[in-house]
Formats: C-alpha cells, structure tokens, sequence
C-alpha cells in the first residue's frame, strides 16, 4: 500500500479567551483534540460535522495557516509547522485551498488573470508570458473562456466565481486541495455542476481532495471516505456507502436523521 499524501496526527488546537476578570485565569476552548487522519493521493477525505465541531480550525492548520498547539501535519512525511518559512513557502505550491464564498475570496479591484496568478508570486520565478499560458490553461479546465482573463469577480456569476477560485487552485499544480464549503454558497442547481467538475479534474490531474462540509449529499457525491468530527473529535470514519447506511455512533445518526426527506406524494382522495 502506498504511503500517504497527507497525514494528520494529534492534531489539537487551544485558543485563549480575553479575560473576563484581572483575579481570573483567560478561559480556554479546545476548537480540536487529538485528531488524526490519513489521505492517500487521488482520493478524497470529506470532513462532517455541524458549526462549531472544529471544521474550520482543522482546514487552517492543514493549510498551515494557523499553529496546532499540539500534533503534526505531515506533507509527503514533511512536518509543515517544523518547515523554515522559505521552505514552507516552496511547499504551498503542493496544496491549495479553495474557500466558502466565491464572492468574499476574490478580490472585486483585480482581474481574473491576476487572481489566478496571485499563488504563484512567491514561488519560484515565474515569466510573465509563463503566468499567462498557465492562467489561460486552467481557465479552459474548469470550463470558462481565456477571454475572461481580462475581466473582473463582478462581471460572473456565483457559480463561475466558484470556477475561478479552483482554478487559482490549480495554478500552481498542487497534489492536494483543501475545499472548505465550496458549494454551501451556491443555488443548488449550480452545486452539482461545480461537484461534477471537481470530480472531472480529479481524474483529469490526480487531485487529492479534502473537503469540508456539513452536507451529508455533497461527501456522498464527491469523497471515497468520510470522517465524523464531533467536538474536535472524529468520532466515526469510513466509505460513506458503509457509514451512511450503517451509523455507529449516536452523533452520526443525529447528523443523519437531521436531513431533510422528501415526503411521498399522498393519495388520490376516493
């Protein structure tokens, strides 16, 4: 079996609160406690939980955009947080992150083709014509026309935002994208599209994904396995054919029984 992309052990992050009295100690909340996971390249992990279950916090530090108070985030066996920040920095260009909202996560005064390009600044250098062609190149993979590299985030819709924001993902060709709610924003006609052209670029470029959401329907779709986080805990993990089917923990099933069915069309009165 081949070794993992990503690997996440004992990950646990404690913030502290502002003091609510000088002959108090500042209270503390765990936001995660002892998390570990692992993701093999080419698949895909969806991470569930309800608000406040330590999601978010977890996409951060896998990101190395926050410091775990305890645990490691292991890149191809590299500790992220041990890296000096100029390796760390040559890192990033193996794993993206695409965010919630395609209209707060692009900058409104930029065009396209220097939001696409924006990953790339800091990596190793990059022309000027080489930062168009790649800008070009993953504008026609997620379904949009080299055209609009000249335009700007107001000029499109909620859906084709989305699109841009992947493809700043895959600018610089990462192995693994961090997806934290990429379609909880959009009308859910336009969700499957942007799920179903995720999947396309999967199998186009050997994506590695780990998604975050509380839709059950989404991981379903998009993920080969799935993690249950309760309280900065996973507390259940497996296919989600298996885990959906078949919950084993009570916070699994209460997550489950709170989808919404559709009820069955009723009777013709006689």
């Amino acid at each position: 079996m081949s070794a993992p992309l990503l690997q996440v052990e004992g990950l646990a992050r404690t913030y502290t609160l502002p003091r609510e009295s000088l002959r108090r100690p500042a209270p503390t909340v765990q936001a995660l406690a002892g998390v570990s996971f692992s993701i093999t390249a080419g698949r895909s992990l969806g991470i569930v939980g309800e608000s406040g279950s330590g999601k978010s916090t977890l996409a951060r530090l896998v990101m190395a955009l926050d410091r775990p108070t305890a645990g490691r985030v292991l890149m191809e066996g590299r500790d992220l947080h041990a890296l000096p920040a100029a390796e760390l920095r040559q890192a990033r260009r193996e794993f993206q992150m695409v965010f919630q909202d395609p209209y707060g996560s692009l900058d409104p005064r930029q065009t396209v083709e220097r939001i696409v390009t924006e990953p790339l600044t800091g990596q190793a250098a990059v022309s000027a014509p080489e930062r168009h062609r790649r800008a070009a190149e993953v504008l026609d993979s997620v379904g949009l026309r080299r055209g609009d590299l000249a335009k700007y985030p107001h000029e499109f819709s909620g859906g084709q935002r989305q699109r841009i924001a992947i493809a700043r993902a895959l600018v610089t060709r990462p192995r693994l994208i961090v997806a934290d709610e990429p379609v909880s924003a959009l009308d859910v006609s336009v969700q499957a599209q942007v799920l179903n052209l995720m999947q396309d670029l999967q199998a186009q470029y050997g994506l590695t994904y780990m998604l975050i959401s509380h839709d059950l329907a989404v991981v379903h779709h998009l993920c080969d396995d799935v993690a249950v986080l309760w309280q900065g805990r996973i507390v259940e993990q497996g296919p989600p054919g298996r885990l959906f089917a078949d919950p084993q923990h009570p916070y699994t099933r209460a997550l489950l029984a709170a989808v919404p069915q559709a009820e069955p069309p009723r009777a013709a009165a006689p």
